[in-house]
């Protein structure tokens, strides 16, 4: 199929464009174009589970974005934002942890005057979405195009972490994604029988076949096309060849937090200032493009092992991967069949705090700058990282200039405000409280990071910015709202013009307080149903309701 025209045209394959793709298509008689700017999912790399450390080195399968440089955050270099450039996006390069964060982030969504995305209408979205191994119940579908699996533990440090955590007092979990949101256990991940199961997977690959759906990859999206306030259709490059197609509804923009919010701009939607700095004429001024950049802050806590039953790049390390290779390849199953991090916790970060606002990430392995670090993992050790769930800081991505090839600028502003600052420092000592527990006695080593003399909150702040990552979740550049910085309103309808909505995790007003994947299909399940005049789903006690169709 070929077409110049098509009823609706997504741009971006990832975890929101992939979703609509499928949605939108179900009706023979709508014609879809999926547009992404990475190639097909080819490399068996993608349905490897204990692989995706691979795909922070990869220049084909990730935009591998760097955030510019803050003199007294990592010694001034910058901070590495890796982003999936293919078929599923980020789901497709991710550590497919599945969570979804707490109710309350989704209540303050619609306290905000976001009417519609309350926990209450977004769970039956997150149902819809997922087949849960453990199968259905009030909180879990069993009939999504989502599997979600429980991982088997091959380390013997992760039952150290939870038997500590429960030691020094806190709770333990069996679903953070259920009633007990709070506490330490094991993650669930988008893995099924051993592989992968992101949005491509899940999604996209089993409609590839219908007759009016067209993808089209290494299609980059130099801009969207305006007939005055109406986005009309969108211009795209392509094997060097520059190609313009019409929408006859919509456009979808998917493209993620940081590549929305610049297509928008280059097509002339934004801060009016800025667009005519770099000679882009305005199309609507609209000011809180690329603006709200929130990110999950992390830090860690690095422990040498006195034993080796970790995961290391030593040369008895990498001899064990040997029999986990061949039996990955054999039945898939071990080792590579699941994520390393398989073991976590949502914690407060004080006993004073209401709900959890920092989470943790435990695995056994020295775990620096995304894996990136080769020299750290070369030692036998363990990590345990801290992250800022419900961050107040704000950041904000621009434009470099007006080439759509140029990557654009970031700025976290990373714990610009003390709040964060505090809630981060207090985590690591939640998490050194952790670490010294007698369960860790026969394993713990020398503390490498931020290490035994450094106990002031002045020197942990500093240490933590001398380590500082992020947790891959970037969000809020395009948010929800009414006020004069929202970008789009509840119907995901960008402000001021017409037949252009935005889906993706940039219109989260504030970042919820979990992984944003599972958030942001369930996002665009509920935008498709939105898009198609579809009854809302609500949840009514136990059982789910149809509201009237938004109009």
């Amino acid at each position: 199929m070929s077409k110049s025209a098509f009823d609706y045209i997504i741009v971006g394959a990832g975890s929101a464009g992939s979703v609509l793709a499928n949605r939108l298509s179900k009706d023979p008689t709508t014609s879809v174009l999926l547009l992404e700017a990475g190639p097909e999912d080819k490399t068996p790399m993608i349905k490897i589970p204990g692989a995706f450390a691979y795909f922070m080195f990869s220049k084909k399968y990730n935009w591998l974005y760097d955030a510019e440089p803050v003199p007294d955050i990592r010694n001034g270099e910058p901070v590495f934002c890796p982003r999936g450039k293919t078929l599923g996006g980020s789901s497709a390069v991710n550590a497919m942890v599945y969570i979804r964060g707490h109710k309350s982030d989704y209540d303050r969504w619609q306290a905000d005057g976001n009417e519609g995305w309350g926990y209450e209408q977004l769970l039956p979205y997150f149902k819809k979405s997922e087949t849960n191994q453990r199968g259905a119940n009030a909180y879990h579908g069993d009939k999504g195009p989502m599997y979600v699996s429980d991982t088997k533990n091959y380390y013997p440090l992760n039952e150290r972490f939870l038997k500590a955590s429960e030691n020094v007092g806190f709770p333990l979990t069996d679903d953070f994604n259920g009633e007990s949101y709070e506490g330490a256990g094991y993650y669930q991940f988008t893995i099924k029988d051993g592989e992968r199961c992101g949005v491509a997977r899940g999604y996209l690959n089993p409609v590839r076949d219908r007759q009016n759906l067209q993808v089209e990859c290494e299609a980059f999206v130099n801009r969207i096309l305006f007939n005055g306030k109406t986005a009309s259709g969108v211009e795209y490059t392509q094997n060097g060849k520059t190609i313009s197609v019409k929408a006859t509804k919509e456009v979808l923009l998917c493209g993620g937090s940081f590549n929305s919010p610049q297509t928008l701009m280059l097509s002339g939607v934004g801060d009016k200032e800025e667009l005519q700095s770099h000679g882009i004429g305005v199309v609507h001024d609209l000011p809180g493009v690329g603006k709200n950049l929130q990110e999950h802050v992390d830090a860690c806590v690095l422990v040498k092992s006195k034993k080796k039953d970790g995961f290391s790049l030593t040369a008895s390390g990498l001899m064990k991967t040997l029999p986990d290779t061949l039996q990955y390849i054999r039945s898939k199953t071990g080792n590579l069949a699941n994520s390393i991090t398989q073991a976590g916790a949502f914690l407060k970060s004080n006993p004073g705090i209401e709900v959890p606002d920092i989470q943790m990430h435990f695995v056994p392995i020295l775990f620096d700058d995304c894996g990136r670090n080769i020299g750290l993992l070369r030692q036998h050790g363990y990590s345990l990282h801290v992250c800022v769930l419900r961050p107040e800081s704000r950041g904000k991505v621009s434009l470099k200039s007006a080439n759509p090839r140029d990557k654009i600028k970031i700025e976290f502003n990373f714990l610009s405000e003390k709040k964060d600052q505090k809630t981060l420092v207090d985590g690591i000592r939640v998490a050194r409280k952790i670490l010294e527990n007698e369960a860790f006695d026969e394993h713990r080593g020398e503390e490498m990071h931020p290490g035994k003399d450094v106990q002031s909150d002045e020197g942990l702040l500093q240490a933590c910015k001398d380590r500082l990552g992020l947790v891959y979740h970037p969000s809020g550049t395009c948010k929800m709202g009414n006020d004069p910085m929202a970008v789009v309103d509840a119907r995901l309808c960008v402000h001021g013009l017409k037949s252009l909505r935005v889906v993706d995790a940039s219109v989260m007003p504030t970042l919820v307080g979990g992984n944003t994947n599972a958030p942001v299909i369930a996002m665009a399940e509920k935008a498709a149903d939105m898009i198609l005049k579809k009854p809302q789903r609500v949840l009514a006690g136990n059982e789910e309701q149809e509201l009237e169709a938004i109009k």
